[in-house]
């Protein structure tokens, strides 16, 4: 049945902004990674999407992180490989006051080769100093995002009419840029593979094999006959992106209309993980049959035919979707959100976590119970104004992890906002967030 059925303007993954919705702040930002030609508008036309809507200033009170000793670079610096991970230079220095790096890298999470102790001495939770929200500002509507550090700031890319694109040089103050794609350069395979497609969803940023990667979703509201695009480019802040197709699709040539549609998964919501051999994984899913993961050569295309399930909630209507994996300590986490995304400040997601010496699992949970099971432990659940906190992306800095997610603010009409919370692993080695 379709998810959320009786909804008005509303996608699988986000609500349409009411008409009185601000941008929030002039579009085209140069540092921005579109293709878009230029002028004034962040959308190529049709409903506002939820990205680039009003800004929302958030609380805390932690302190700016900096992204001194960035390099200006098109590669990644320290000499970091994979999945999203090495970027220009370092994102470092303390959310919660510490001081900034002098040096190194900053990644999306899923940096490979464990160059540098596998992160074991990274974002080590101190329990006298908690891990606390930063406070946003800016263009902060938002609706799954994904982020990487590059070229001396950090780029922002989320669901979107054409995906939508954002920038910032400390990883508080946002910047509208232009989306990924225009109508003239928006892929044509899109509409015929996807009959209905409209807005684009859920992207997810990587670097690995010389060029940065952007794998995104294009479905329709309440069915799994989708498709998950891939672009490549070298750089963020030069060139523009290149098609390279659908890397995996679920119940192609069929109808949202028929009964008979084999595939009992979602490709959408994608995200990349390189593992400590190099070897490449998406994982991607939404209800139906879970989280699922392929096997992906060194160009980020489709190797093989195995789809491997790896987290499902049989008995709970399978509310759950968005995996985002990292490596950390030995231990590969697999973070999922569950339960129902936009309705607002009715929305439950929350975000859940299990964890797999093997990349392709089993994961369980604290309790040891297998996501395969219907298992998470509890990450992030929402507060009194940030409801539904969900779609969690993961950046390491050189000393610390932040989640970034979106949740629908309270005191904004429950409109989807962009959050950013300081990340640390516990001594027993599980993630704790300072959101919501």
């Amino acid at each position: 049945m379709p998810r959320f059925a009786g909804l008005v303007g509303c996608t699988l993954l986000y609500c349409a902004p009411r008409s009185d919705e601000s941008t929030g702040g002039a579009p085209g930002g140069t540092g921005g990674a579109a293709t878009a030609s230029g002028g004034s508008s962040l959308a190529s036309g049709g409903a506002r999407p939820t990205a680039g809507g009003a800004p929302s200033p958030t609380g805390g009170t932690t302190a700016t992180p900096s992204m001194s000793g960035a390099s200006n670079a098109g590669t990644p610096g320290g000499g970091a490989t994979t999945g999203g991970a090495a970027t220009g230079g370092a994102a470092a220095g303390g959310s919660s006051g510490g001081s900034p790096a002098s040096g190194g890298k900053a990644g999306n999470g899923n940096e490979a080769g464990a160059a540098h102790d596998d992160r074991c001495s990274v974002a080590k939770l101190d329990p006298a100093s908690p891990p606390q929200p930063l406070s946003l500002s800016g263009n902060l509507g938002t609706h799954d995002p994904t982020l990487i550090a590059a070229h001396g700031q950090y780029y922002l890319y989320s669901t979107g009419d054409q995906l939508g694109a954002k920038t910032s040089k400390d990883l508080r103050s946002w910047q509208a840029a232009p989306e990924v794609f225009t109508a003239a350069t928006r892929p044509s395979w899109l509409a015929e593979r996807v009959p209905g497609v409209m807005n684009l969803w859920a992207p997810d940023i990587s670097f690995f094999g010389g060029k940065y990667h952007l794998y995104y979703s294009a479905s329709t509201f309440g069915c799994n006959v989708s498709c998950i695009g891939h672009l490549t480019r070298p750089a963020l802040d030069s060139g523009t992106w290149s098609d390279e197709g659908a890397v995996v699709c679920s119940n192609e040539e069929r109808s949202c209309d028929s009964g008979s549609r084999p595939d009992d998964w979602n490709a959408i919501d994608p995200n990349l993980i390189v593992d400590q051999s190099g070897k490449a994984w998406l994982a991607f899913g939404s209800f139906w049959g879970g989280i699922q993961m392929i096997e992906l050569d060194e160009n980020g295309a489709r190797a093989g035919t195995e789809v491997k399930t790896i987290a499902a909630r049989p008995s709970n209507g399978g509310a759950l979707e968005a995996p985002f994996i990292v490596r950390r300590c030995g231990y590969y986490y697999l973070f999922v959100s569950w339960d129902a995304c936009c309705k607002g400040v009715d929305s439950t997601y929350n975000l859940r976590v299990g964890r797999s010496a093997s990349v392709t699992g089993p994961y369980v949970d604290r309790d040891g119970k297998q996501l395969l099971s219907g298992g998470g432990t509890l990450v992030l659940e929402g507060g009194t104004r940030f409801r539904g906190p969900g779609h969690n992306a993961v950046l390491f800095t050189e000393d610390r992890a932040y989640n970034a997610y979106h949740a629908y603010d309270a005191d904004n009409r429950g409109d989807p906002v962009l959050r950013i919370s300081e990340l640390a692993w516990d001594d027993d080695g599980w993630p704790v967030s300072g959101g919501p």
